[in-house]
């Protein structure tokens, strides 16, 4: 986030110009062409309000793309709501899949965006680890037809530990290593009740389905995982099978050579007992 910060100060863009006080490895807040708000979250998920597609995307693909770690340009993830002010509310509310945002006190609506954001910003993680597992489940797919038909699987252990790491990966992303199963982010535990951040954050999560999502996410994951410990079940039956034949084959070779043994005495004693014949 530090480099995020440096680099849009190095373009002239101010950082936090309400004075929100949320450190910046929490989010980034600064303002773009028209007085557009954008919010960066550790994430990766940049949050534009009242900015053209192209300039937010011109932002987040080139702009940032310096700061990022573990980028994936190629596949962008968007989310939008629409959002309506309303000069006369100071609170804000999602009505449907609209944004109804109360600017009657400038600073609390900053908040508020604040708390869209990230939700916002939790709906567009979370579609990147949808997309990320549909992906998975591409380069598995022909593994239950495989099995159905009782064909052998023609994958090596190489692939199979290969799989187990990008379910293992997708698994911690969800729900170890990223604030997407918590029911608030850290940096609303300290705002005051009143401002009704973690209401905003929760409707957000609520008309974009997160809830269902991640919980549908887990369950394919589930799945995903059976398929994962079949294919490393049939790979160790595999490796085991190929145990047994050099067992079986060394095996072999040890009798073979106590064969040879026992031939060789023989006929050393044989011609011993020749030349005993032909001495008398």
């Amino acid at each position: 986030m530090e480099a995020v910060a440096r680099i849009l100060r190095s373009h002239g863009f101010s950082i936090d110009p309400d004075g929100t006080g949320f450190e910046s490895d929490e989010v980034i807040h600064t303002r773009g062409v028209n007085n557009g708000d954008i919010f960066v979250f550790p994430s990766g998920s940049l949050v534009a309000w009242s900015l053209p597609q192209d300039v937010v995307t011109d932002l987040a693909t080139k702009t940032l793309l310096p700061a990022a770690i573990d980028s994936h340009v190629t596949d962008v993830e968007i989310e939008d709501l629409e959002c309506e002010e309303d000069a006369k509310r100071e609170n804000s509310s999602i009505r449907g899949d609209i944004i109804v945002l109360g600017t009657k006190d400038s600073p609390n609506t900053t908040l508020a965006k604040i708390a869209f954001s990230s939700g916002l910003a939790r709906s567009t993680k979370l579609a990147v680890l949808e997309t990320m597992l549909s992906k998975y489940f591409e380069s598995t797919k022909a593994i239950p037809t495989l099995l159905s038909r009782g064909s052998r699987l023609p994958f090596n252990r190489q692939f199979m530990l290969q799989k187990t790491g990008e379910l293992l990966d997708l698994r911690a992303r969800l729900n170890h290593y990223s604030e997407l199963t918590d029911s608030l982010p850290d940096l609303f535990w300290d705002s005051r009740h009143e401002l009704g951040l973690e209401g905003y954050y929760d409707q957000v999560g609520r008309a974009l389905d997160v809830g269902v999502r991640i919980k549908t996410l887990n369950q394919k994951m589930d799945y995903a995982q059976e398929i994962a410990t079949i294919l490393r079940e049939t790979m160790s039956e595999k490796h085991s099978i190929h145990l047994e034949w050099i067992i079986i084959v060394l095996i072999a070779v040890e009798v073979g050579f106590e064969l040879r043994r026992l031939w060789k005495e023989r006929s050393e004693r044989l011609e011993r007992e020749m030349e005993k014949e032909h001495g008398t």
